[in-house]
């Protein structure tokens, strides 16, 4: 028996693969461009301080550099609130195509406590970032090795050092800065635009002869009317509680050839982008090359079954019979907690769902670095969308196991994980909360995430349960025994816990290169654009899953061990085991986190996302082998 319904666990993975087969790459600017007269006013922004080492962001006022008259925030999305960005105006201002130099900002003198947060943001290797026409703030640095520029997003703080002749270190302050802003003008018209923003911070130590008259005040050590400026830091200004610190910039204007639609290209080529392509081509070969020989297996061991199976004509033979055919009376009898099994197989369906969307839109070019957040908001927001996905799941798989009260599977599939997921992160932001961090998600966005879940999520869920209810269950192809069968002795490599952690390793091997570059840019500050990629290893990943599911599946049914429900989600699922190992293994060799609470902070997070990786993996295999146990038994003749 053929029935439809053996690909129904699996619809909505289809449905959604078909839509995003035909998607390209090309790019959609975030952010319509800006376009600018000569002498028109250019607007600084400052944004978070940031640190690789302590990984907790700081708004750009807790440190005591120069103030504008007033504060204003600029407004933010979610993803740049869940992110801990702050962005706020300063009292940068140029003018477009006007260059000036040793211009004063403020001068201020620190105290004992604003001198320790400096010292303490030094000795963090803490970063300034900075933003001017939605373009963030780069150091030009010249590599050694290749002779070539590459660009770190924003200016330390400080530096360490000692004086000549001494061996105690001092900790120095940033307190000129040299921008220099790069422009495109257009041929036709006066109108430029910006496609650069770099600068070169100095740490100096500035005096001045006459009295102090503010801004308007002449400095001896940066003075254009004498010719002189800032080119190093030989006489740099200590951070020392009660000293001033007069704080200067210059800015200057380069017209460049890069156009508008080019500008990010400086942001997005700041790793080795050789190395990246390749590494991934090469695993992706290696996988599709796997993936091939393990299908071109099961199709003719499957196909010779199929065949011998059928042309069994006397009752003797039929008797005598061996391998998944002899448990066809038991392989369809519902597992031990099948309730825990139907919730998250919808919750994996709905994460399935809102990966492949976001993917879509990403790789369409409308998730561009240069949108800030709006890869997490739309993660966010479709996740609750899909909510319908993983209520129809769960409760189409339920009323198999000819379970009745779907409420009850409703409220579970609505609170398990992101019950456990909003703990995990409520835990970790009150961490957060008491290093007062940026990165602390404000009351007001906590209700508002809340909002989401129990006001769109929730209902979706009861709709799409509610609906899947309403169908009529799904069929087995063979009639369950009502007596179950004896299982017999396994060999020891079809052990239920070697098996699982066997079938981890390809899932994890399609992936693993292409997270190196996600964890990076996360806990690096690096920015991850190539989506195209990603949505290629993602596609990898789906078919690994599935079909090394459906291989360790069909050798466990051959042993006539007919347990297979819950063992196929978890053989895939256990790839999320490699990946929490693999993040200790990068948090131990490549990050420099030395505090505790930054420590707790990445492996809460890896933590929460190896979960996560677990229940979409888990239920990729499960949906393969359902399917897969469907139709070998519908394809043979049972008495």
């Amino acid at each position: 028996m053929r029935a439809p319904a053996m690909l129904r666990c699996a619809a909505a993975l289809a449905v959604l693969l078909a839509v995003a087969a035909p998607a390209a790459g090309f790019y959609l600017p975030g952010v319509a461009p800006s376009d600018f007269a000569k002498g028109d006013p250019l607007q600084v922004k400052v944004n978070k301080l940031t640190s690789i080492k302590t990984q907790l962001p700081y708004t750009y006022y807790s440190l005591p550099f120069c103030k504008p008259a007033s504060i204003v925030d600029s407004a933010e999305n979610l993803g740049e609130v869940l992110r801990g960005d702050r962005i706020e105006n300063s009292p940068y201002v140029f003018q477009m195509r006007e260059p000036k130099m040793c211009q004063i900002v403020c001068k201020a003198t620190i105290n004992e406590k604003e001198a320790k947060e400096l010292k303490e943001k030094i000795e963090d290797e803490y970063r300034v970032n900075m933003i001017l026409d939605n373009l963030p703030l780069v150091v030009p640095v010249t590599r050694q090795d290749r002779n070539t520029i590459v660009y770190q997003g924003g200016y330390h703080v400080g530096a360490k050092g000692q004086y000549a002749g001494s061996k105690e270190e001092k900790y120095f302050i940033h307190n000129h800065l040299s921008f220099k802003v790069k422009y495109h003008k257009d041929d036709d018209s006066e109108l430029s635009r910006i496609v650069g923003f770099e600068v070169h911070p100095y740490s100096v130590k500035h005096q001045f002869e006459d009295k102090w008259n503010g801004v308007d005040t002449r400095l001896s050590t940066c003075d254009p009317h004498a010719s002189k400026f800032v080119i190093n830091s030989d006489n740099p200004q200590e951070v020392e509680a009660g000293k001033e610190i007069i704080f200067t910039y210059d800015v200057s204007f380069e017209d460049s050839d890069i156009k508008w639609a080019s500008r990010w290209d400086t942001y997005l080529l700041m790793t080795d982008d050789q190395i990246h392509w390749f590494s991934i081509v090469n695993s992706l070969m290696i996988v599709l090359f796997l993936s091939g020989m393990v299908a071109m297996i099961m199709l003719r061991t499957l196909y010779r079954d199929i065949s011998r199976y059928n042309q069994l004509e006397t009752q003797e033979e039929a008797q005598e019979e061996t391998g998944w055919k002899l448990v066809h009376g038991d392989v369809f009898r519902p597992p031990t907690n099948s309730d825990l099994l139907c919730v998250y197989v919808g919750t994996g369906v709905q994460f399935f769902g809102m990966l492949l969307v976001t993917m879509v839109f990403a790789v369409l070019g409308f998730l561009s670095p240069s949108n800030r957040g709006g890869l997490m908001t739309a993660m966010l927001l479709v996740w609750v969308l899909m909510g319908l996905l993983a209520g129809y799941s769960s409760s189409r798989l339920y009323k198999m196991f000819k379970g009745s009260e779907w409420k009850k599977i409703t409220l579970q599939t609505a609170f398990l994980f992101p019950g456990i997921a909003f703990v995990i992160f409520f835990i970790l932001n009150a961490l957060i909360w008491g290093e007062k961090s940026s990165g602390a998600v404000p009351f007001t966005t906590m209700f508002a995430l809340v909002l989401l879940w129990f006001g769109i999520s929730v209902p979706l869920v009861f709709v799409g349960s509610y609906l899947g209810f309403k169908k009529p269950a799904m069929e087995p192809p063979v009639k369950t025994n009502k007596i179950p069968r004896q299982i017999p002795e396994q060999a020891w490599y079809m052990n239920p816990i070697f098996t699982i952690l066997i079938g981890g390793i390809l899932p994890f091997g399609a992936v693993f290169i292409e997270l190196f570059f996600i964890l990076t840019s996360i806990w690096l500050h690096q920015f991850y654009y190539i989506f195209g990629f990603l949505f290629l290893v993602f596609v990898i990943l789906i078919i690994t899953c599935a079909e090394i599911t459906i291989v360790l599946c069909y050798f466990q049914l051959c042993s006539e061990d007919y347990m297979w429900w819950w063992r196929s989600y978890l053989t895939s699922g256990s790839s999320a085991l490699y990946l929490f190992l693999y993040a200790a293994f990068y948090f131990f060799t490549k990050l420099q986190i030395t505090k505790l609470v930054s420590g707790i902070l990445y492996f809460g997070y890896m933590l929460l996302a190896s979960y996560a990786f677990f229940v979409l993996t888990g239920t990729i295999g499960f949906c393969a082998c359902f399917w897969f146990t469907r139709l070998i038994y519908s394809s043979v003749k049972i008495d």
